[in-house]
């Protein structure tokens, strides 16, 4: 049976604690502050009923928290681990001591990934002596209700390594994407910065206001994208397929790229955006409409699950 280490428990060491669990897999939790990895348990404990309630979880809500653990050090937590999660602050200083520790307490042929948004794996192994299992596997927040998670290799990482954890993370019903080397932001972030980079654009250059742009997306292309990708999708929007979709617009795709410079996210800006943000949802409201995005990411997700690819 496989057993995971989860190395720090805040919002992403707990979310991936439920989706290895519910997979049926052993999990020990540690964090360097007891309490924070108390209140992860205490979080898991009240999310499981309602991903029961929502069919994400086939098990009683109480089996599956009976697989997770919380050990009160990271030697107990790496203890028998076929594969350990690391989740720490987003530094490369607190990696580099992480992974320092665990590569000299795992044994060699246990993979070692990180969750880092953003800081490649080569900023923090390159001087370990097992740096060859080490890896980046980036999920989307939350990970137990967005299956992605992005595996990127340093340019030391064994094909083993990422091999044996693209088949951990199917196992845990997860949706790996292999990168074939580090690029800044990863994936997901990058084709996200270019989305909302123009959104910023165009409400700047007084096209349109943020209600409506954020409209157009969830009510246009979103819709398509919970199902398709980028590519399948423009394959689909033309009766010869993707050839035949670039011949027709691809013109205007060179057009419009050449007024995508990049933007400056300056003070005025960004107030008069999070002003209209605060017209929709006042801060006071924001916890509860965080809970009715789970909510309804838990629906979508549940349908998707009935649904043929």
């Amino acid at each position: 049976m496989s057993r995971i280490a989860i190395i720090g428990g805040g919002f992403i060491g707990r979310a991936w604690s439920i989706v290895f669990a519910r997979a049926g897999m052993q999990v020990a939790l540690w964090d360097p502050v007891a309490a924070a990895a108390g209140a992860a348990k205490d979080f898991i404990a009240a999310r499981l009923p309602e991903l029961r309630a929502a069919g994400l979880v086939s098990e009683t809500a109480e089996a599956v928290l009976a697989r997770i653990a919380v050990v009160p050090t990271m030697e107990e937590a790496v203890e028998g681990a076929t594969h350990v999660q690391e989740n720490g602050p987003e530094t490369v200083a607190v990696k580099q001591q992480n992974f320092a520790r665990l590569d000299a307490l795992v044994p060699a042929d246990v993979p070692l990934a990180s969750s880092t948004s953003g800081i490649p794996a080569s900023a923090f192994t390159e001087d370990l002596p097992g740096r060859s299992r080490c890896l980046v596997a980036h999920p989307v927040n939350p990970p137990y209700l967005v299956p992605l998670v992005e595996l990127c290799p340093a340019p030391w990482t064994s094909d083993d390594a990422m091999a044996r954890t693209a088949a951990l993370m199917r196992q845990a019903e997860m949706v790996p994407a292999v990168l074939k080397r580090e690029v800044a932001g990863f994936v997901l972030n990058r084709l996200q910065i270019a989305l909302v980079s123009e959104a910023f654009r165009l409400v700047a250059d007084g096209v349109i206001s943020a209600e409506d742009v954020d409209a157009t997306v969830k009510h246009g292309l979103g819709l398509r994208w919970s199902f398709m990708g980028p590519f399948e999708t423009i394959d689909l929007n033309a009766p010869g397929g993707l050839s035949d979709y670039i011949d027709r617009y691809g013109p205007l795709y060179e057009e419009v790229e050449t007024e995508m410079t990049p933007i400056a996210f300056t003070p005025e800006l960004v107030d008069d955006l999070h002003d209209a943000r605060r017209a929709v949802l006042p801060m006071e409201n924001h916890a509860e409409r965080l809970a009715w995005r789970d909510r309804r990411l838990m629906a979508l997700l549940a349908h998707k699950k009935t649904q043929p690819d």
